[in-house]
């Protein structure tokens, strides 16, 4: 009788605790979906049936007069915004109110997450002022020699394939050349991923983006819907964590724990360890005049194990994934790839053949059809924000609690129609110079836009459209037997999304003006 006591408060504790915020929506006069205990309207996410842009994506299109949605992340009130104004103030005019992104977990139990992406506040701050000056355009225009390199090295292997007459998993393919280049520009390694499927270091890849299992699923429900785990909870992959630390510490012995010259991303961060403190002013902390206060962080082992972990990751990732479906696009849409191939031919011709930074960034056509592709289907399909302080929305005038999460659904407002005309039709004249002056602003942003954007966000697109204009300027792209033109997505993916099952086409040589 004590133990059927015992269990029914038990339930009655859980039943509180889980619903205690589920009416902060209504009070605020906001619409939403109904709750249920524990998992509020996050049920299908956190189990892996949808993913969170499937998810925001479905909730965007379902109150198409609303300028905000409510959500309950378990207990956790959400605020899916719809309105371009309201992300305006959240992402850059109000940013002092949402530099939080809410995405990371606890950097003391997964060092891996103390990187510029995951990392919070101050922390963040300081690692954003330093990490900058790795992508200006010299820098960029310096490392172009070894993305021609890489470029050539794709070009063999996709020679061999349209030699073979094969179907081809393109997303496969460009990931290892993105993950070829990382090596080379980031780590200053000839990781041989392009004609190596299963080298080391796209193993790693893979395993970085894996599917979550059920074990992992049920880490993440508990670390989402109770907080005071989150102090001991490892929720990830050691086997990351374990690769990311080996491959730094070779590095560092094979440089003497020192600059090597090369200028690459190692060097910056070894350039940052020795000079010992990280310094600048806060973004949290004020002084009692209401000036920021100055803080310092260390570049010590975990922190560079961080920043090396998501330049891996997001460098070769995201890269892969808009340039794969961009060439599932132009398969699809034979008539665009033949201008696109003709202007890469115009161009490549002025520069006797070569690809070179200047000849990318005359590639217009190619470029469009780049932006029009992440446009339809943006490698991060979601934004992500935290409320750091109390905060009224003047559009509605209704007022959010710190700890309140924000969802800016990037692919449904990419991809409706009071911004882009018939959108799901692939128009790459959509980002031309004269439609772009036209166009909304804040309806188009993969990146990501205000202080947060993606600070790789020029290297991504210039490793993506010389791998492009690689594999066009040689092979024409078709659709493969078992190609359909409506990707399945993976529904186990939250931060990222990533297609299910590869993306498949064919690859034929292209015939010579002489021939």
């Amino acid at each position: 009788m004590i133990l059927i006591i015992t269990f029914v408060l038990f339930l009655y504790a859980l039943y509180v605790y889980s619903t205690k915020n589920h009416n902060y929506w209504k009070k605020r006069n906001i619409k939403h979906d109904p709750p249920i205990p524990l998992f509020g309207n996050h049920f299908v996410n956190q189990f892996g049936y949808k993913s969170i842009t499937q998810v925001a994506t479905e909730l965007y299109n379902r109150y198409p007069e609303e300028k905000v949605v409510g959500y309950y992340q378990g207990t956790t009130p959400l605020l899916l915004v719809r309105d371009l104004e309201i992300v305006r103030r959240i992402l850059t005019v109000d940013f002092s109110h949402f530099y939080l992104r809410g995405l990371g977990r606890n950097p003391d139990v997964e060092p891996i997450f103390t990187n510029l992406f995951h990392t919070e506040g101050d922390s963040w701050k300081l690692l954003r002022q330093r990490l900058t000056p790795t992508f200006t355009t010299a820098k960029l225009k310096a490392m172009f020699p070894l993305v021609v390199e890489c470029a050539k090295k794709l070009q063999g292997v996709a020679e061999g394939v349209a030699k073979r007459n094969e179907s081809c998993d393109v997303r496969e393919l460009v990931a290892r050349f993105t993950t070829e280049f990382i090596g080379a520009c980031g780590f200053g390694i000839n990781m041989d991923t392009i004609n190596n499927e299963k080298s080391m270091f796209r193993n790693l890849g893979k395993l970085i983006t894996s599917s979550r299992s059920l074990g992992l699923i049920a880490k993440y429900m508990l670390w989402e819907n109770f907080p005071y785990v989150r102090k001991f909870l490892y929720v990830g992959d050691r086997r990351i964590e374990e690769s990311i630390v080996e491959i730094l510490q070779q590095i560092r012995k094979k440089r003497n724990y020192k600059p090597s010259g090369r200028n690459d991303f190692i060097d910056l961060l070894l350039e940052l360890e020795a000079h010992g403190k990280i310094t600048g002013e806060s973004i949290e902390k004020r002084n009692s005049d209401g000036t920021p206060k100055l803080i310092e962080m260390d570049m010590d082992m975990n922190c560079m194990v961080g920043q090396v972990f998501v330049f891996f990751a997001a460098g070769f990732e995201t890269s892969s994934s808009a340039s794969s479906y961009t060439l599932h696009q132009l398969a699809y849409n034979p008539d665009i790839q033949r201008q696109v191939q003709e202007n890469i031919d115009e161009v490549l011709n002025k520069y006797n053949g070569e690809l070179c930074y200047d000849a990318i960034a005359e590639m217009k056509l190619l470029s469009m059809a780049f932006k029009e592709a992440m446009r339809m289907f943006p490698s991060l399909g979601v934004l992500s924000r935290v409320c750091a302080r109390r905060y009224t929305i003047p559009e509605l005038n209704i007022t959010i609690n710190p700890g309140v999460k924000i969802l800016i659904p990037l692919e449904g407002i990419q991809n409706d129609e009071k911004y882009f005309t018939n959108p799901k039709e692939f128009r790459p004249q959509r980002f031309s110079p004269d439609a772009m002056k036209e166009q909304q602003k804040f309806s188009y942003m993969p990146f990501g836009e205000g202080p947060r954007a993606c600070i790789g966000a020029r290297l991504g697109e210039m490793q993506s459209l010389a791998g492009l204009a690689a594999i066009l300027h040689k092979f024409t792209v078709e659709p493969a037997p078992s190609s359909r033109l409506e990707v399945q997505i993976d529904t186990t993916m939250n931060v990222i999304q990533k297609l299910e099952g590869g993306l498949y086409l064919t690859l034929k040589s292209r015939k010579s003006k002489e021939e």
